[in-house]
């Protein structure tokens, strides 16, 4: 590489590498918000919400790179360009495609990147994703009693209580429902309670006081017992049995045994399902090498626009990519239109619009066909504004 192509890539790495990390720290601390929510009951809830964050890089990491890339192209061209070392480049013969070279290989190796996240590390990390978030939903009663919380450890037992200690082994106002092994229903309220686990950790003793117990006999009628300390005793309910195997679903199949799916007789998953997911990968793997002919001029055009209504218009462009490939994802697996033109069309759109972008821009740089419309938008906005002065003031 020479000394300009340092420059350049010396230039857009770090941007890259903090947009990059800001978005998956956002999008993951999100994430974890929601399953820490979901999760409250289950437990040890923290270490499975430290393995489920892991199995989600990934995946956020597919959706974030293309974004960074995109956005740290558009910033770096537009600071060069303010402070005009697009324009000494220019006057020293360096075209414009000369300085978008290096940025493409940039892309060229994201794209491979993004085609083993995409097609390989994706597939195993989102079916681990769920054979975590199926043992944490299914893990069992651990004998702590939550405040505000409905505990259902079994179909037959279900406890809450107003107040609980931090620990959830001092409680206050319980309610206690439990089907015993009759079938008859059994009420027991109490104002306090003391949990504690048995010896050999298989159940669970709750020291009640203060309470009184709803129970019907054998002739089906009600009888109340009050009590100042009564003793009852639960299981500790175990873990489900483990998730299915892997490959239930195409999002968990690699590229590799997409195509191979995708071309057998025998798969349980539909051709459509499995093509459209294939091509979809792929779409999104081979449209990070153009997002630096339309990251570049619309840098540039910024110079003059500025850099919002850039960044604005490509991220309405990528967004809108991801949504259509998406969108042709789904009417492949339905089978409504075959997926070479569900998810190839929208791939073919997108690249059109970015050759068009960069192309119109090689002659007379940072004019662009996206910029000239921000102007006659800004334009007319101006008008606007001048028209509503004149009217009021003419009023």
């Amino acid at each position: 590489m020479s000394l300009i192509d340092r420059y350049l890539l010396r230039l857009a790495l770090w941007p890259m590498v903090a947009a990059t990390g800001v978005t998956l720290v956002a999008l993951l601390l999100e994430r974890v918000l929601r399953l820490l929510d979901m999760l409250s009951n289950s437990s040890g809830r923290f270490g499975f919400v430290a393995q489920l964050a892991v199995n989600l890089v990934p995946h956020y990491m597919g959706l974030t790179l293309p974004a960074a890339f995109f956005v740290a192209l558009v910033i770096v061209v537009n600071r060069m360009n303010q402070s005009s070392e697009v324009d000494a480049f220019l006057a020293a013969g360096v075209s414009l495609t000369r300085l978008t070279a290096p940025y493409l290989w940039l892309a060229a190796v994201l794209m491979v990147v993004s085609m083993a996240v995409f097609g390989f590390l994706q597939p195993y990390s989102r079916y681990a994703y769920r054979a975590v978030l199926h043992s944490a939903q299914n893990a069992g009663w651990n004998g702590l009693v939550p405040a505000e919380t409905i505990l259902s450890p079994s179909k037959d037992l279900t406890v809450t209580t107003d107040e609980a200690d931090p620990a959830g082994q001092k409680l206050s106002r319980i309610f206690i429902r439990r089907i015993t092994a009759g079938g008859r229903e059994e009420i027991t309220t109490a104002g306090m309670a003391e949990v504690q686990r048995t010896t050999d950790g298989r159940s669970v003793r709750l020291m009640l006081q203060n309470g009184q117990q709803l129970r019907f006999n054998e002739k089906g009628q009600p009888e109340v017992l009050s009590f100042k300390d009564f003793t009852m005793q639960f299981p500790i309910s175990g873990p489900a049995k483990l998730l299915r195997a892997r490959g239930g679903d195409e999002r968990e199949l690699t590229l590799i045994e997409l195509a191979q799916q995708a071309t057998s007789r025998h798969s349980l998953i539909s051709r459509g399902a499995l093509k459209g997911e294939l091509y979809g990968r792929l779409a999104r793997a081979l449209s990070l090498p153009l997002l630096p002919l339309l990251a570049v001029p619309l840098g540039l055009a910024a110079k003059r626009s500025g850099r919002a209504p850039g960044v604005l218009v490509g991220g309405i462009l990528l967004l809108g990519f991801h949504h259509l490939v998406q969108l042709g994802q789904g009417l492949a697996s339905t089978g409504r239109a075959p997926a070479e033109l569900s998810v190839g069309g929208p791939f073919l759109v997108f690249t059109a619009i970015c050759c068009t972008v960069f192309f119109t821009s090689r002659k007379r740089p940072g004019e662009t066909p996206v910029g000239r419309a921000m102007e006659h938008i800004g334009t007319a906005i101006a008008r606007l504004r001048a028209n509503r002065r004149a009217a009021q003031a003419s009023a």
